[in-house]
């Protein structure tokens, strides 16, 4: 069972991860977008950062509807609403449980990126976070399958983004030539699916 402090573990080391690779996911988003995607995340996961520093969200939902709160303050663009939007709607699906099973964490999910994709208008195929984050909950809908199938799903989600067409977003502007660049939100989701494997795997 997964309780509030195994959340709070999965979000610092997204924060982590996305300090980590921020140069790298504002570089992709040079190509195709504003070069700012990675710099925004990164602030927007630092107050995401001091605010589980500062507060003890007694729940799993509670540590998620902090974390997407603080990103959708800090966060400019669409970044913002977005990353929060998927935080939020997942945590109130998780409710006021203070542990919750991975299978009930997978179905949160399924709920929070249906949320975003009716944000965004967007659906897999266009280009999107959704191209990594579909495919990792999918993954977890198997019930053998693991956080570390998902993380390997969003992985190969990102990657699939290089050859297509962006339909949606800033990266739509450019239209064919948008064709041949790795969408930067995907891989900023996929960073978050993997820092999820990887708080897993390190509590076993």
């Amino acid at each position: 069972m997964l309780d509030a402090e195994f959340f709070r573990r999965w979000l610092l080391l997204s924060a982590d991860l996305i300090d980590r690779d921020a140069a790298h996911l504002t570089e992709l988003d040079s190509a195709i977008g504003d070069a700012d995607h990675g710099s925004n995340l990164q602030r927007g996961f630092t107050a995401v950062r001091t605010a589980l520093e500062q507060e003890s969200p007694a729940t799993p939902g509670a540590v998620l509807m902090l974390a997407g709160r603080r990103l959708i303050s800090t966060v400019g663009g669409a970044s913002g609403p977005l990353y929060g939007t998927l935080l939020r709607r997942t945590g109130k699906e998780l409710g006021e449980s203070t542990e919750v099973s991975p299978g009930e964490l997978g179905e949160a999910l399924r709920a929070g990126v249906a949320a975003v994709a009716q944000l965004g208008g967007a659906k897999a195929g266009d280009k999107t976070m959704l191209d990594s984050l579909e495919p990792a909950v999918a993954a977890l809908d198997d019930s053998s399958a693991s956080f570390g199938a998902a993380r390997e799903a969003a992985a190969k989600g990102t990657l699939a983004t290089v050859p297509l067409v962006a339909r949606k977003g800033r990266a739509s502007y450019l239209g064919e030539r948008s064709a041949g660049h790795e969408d930067p939100g995907a891989a900023s989701s996929a960073l978050i699916i993997a820092a999820l494997a990887d708080t897993s795997e390190a509590t076993k």
